[in-house]
């Protein structure tokens, strides 16, 4: 089944597991019998369904959530329940993957201005000036 991200972007549900374990925090007693925590992870490196460029700007942004095996590792245990914690971490993937899928704005390379160098330097001058001015002076 895929699991449609945006207009144009899904992932199939095979390359997502999801394991839960014991949560730190809020919980009472319940904390200590049920694992809310969740892990989830995506197999970025085995995934047939984004393209490469969206795939190489995703594990730039993993850092280090991705293994050397090539699985995004994203982690969830700010709520009490495993359904929210659940929600919580499939849509902390999404938004990441939706980020990724941004293409970024290529850096055109400009020079200053003539006049903004003139500027620049008529002000270092100045500053200096204004430097020299204070040591100059006699007591």
């Amino acid at each position: 089944m895929l699991i449609r991200i945006s207009r144009n972007l899904q992932i199939s549900d095979a390359d997502l597991e999801e394991f839960f374990t014991p949560a730190s925090g809020p919980g009472g007693q319940n904390v200590n019998k049920v694992s809310t925590a969740v892990q989830l992870r995506f197999n970025l490196a085995d995934n047939t369904t984004l393209p490469d460029t969206v795939k190489a700007r995703l594990a730039r942004l993993a850092g280090k959530r991705l293994t050397q095996a090539g699985i995004l590792l994203i982690e969830s245990e700010e709520h009490r329940s495993q359904l929210r914690n659940r929600e919580d971490a499939r849509e902390k993937l999404f938004a990441l993957i939706r980020e990724a899928a941004v293409v970024p704005k290529a850096r055109r390379a400009t020079k200053p201005t003539r006049a903004s160098q003139k500027r620049r330097l008529d002000e270092k001058s100045h500053r200096g000036d204004i430097k020299r001015q204070r040591r100059d002076r006699d007591f």
